[in-house]
């Protein structure tokens, strides 16, 4: 299963730590409870992944199946970037998307950097495996 995606926000900018009004549980306890959240682009991020992954008439992983994910990142610019900074917000919004039960079922990961292309894109091949470390081996 190949097709393209949007280039993803930084890890580090979809997820917001913020402070929520809550009832204390023990007796002098803060009236407030620290919370992690998925922020604005991270939720548009998983909102483009999806509506792309539909309108591909929703491709989906066989269920269970072990999986090697390739990601081709082409980066909107020429800026110092971490590629294994990319990988986990794709795969949550692939998993949001359906394309796969769960991102716990890729075996294999690898990551290349392709040229800078304007907006940025990510090129994404997902390999059903026929053996996998869980195997039983004889």
């Amino acid at each position: 299963m190949t097709f393209t995606l949007p280039f993803p926000p930084s890890l580090n900018s979809i997820w917001r730590a913020t402070l929520v009004p809550c009832k204390p549980k023990k007796p002098g306890a803060p009236p407030w409870a620290a919370r992690i959240l998925l922020s604005q682009d991270g939720r548009q991020y998983r909102r483009a992944v999806r509506d792309i992954i539909r309108a591909l008439n929703s491709p989906s992983t066989p269920p269970g199946a072990r999986l090697a994910l390739h990601l081709h990142v082409c980066p909107p610019d020429r800026r110092a970037r971490d590629l294994s900074n990319l990988p986990k917000a794709l795969e949550d919004a692939l998993t949001h998307a359906g394309v796969w039960a769960d991102d716990s079922l890729i075996d294999e990961l690898r990551v290349t950097r392709g040229p800078v292309t304007t907006g940025g894109q990510v090129h994404v091949t997902i390999t059903p495996l026929t053996a996998t470390l869980f195997e039983v081996q004889s």
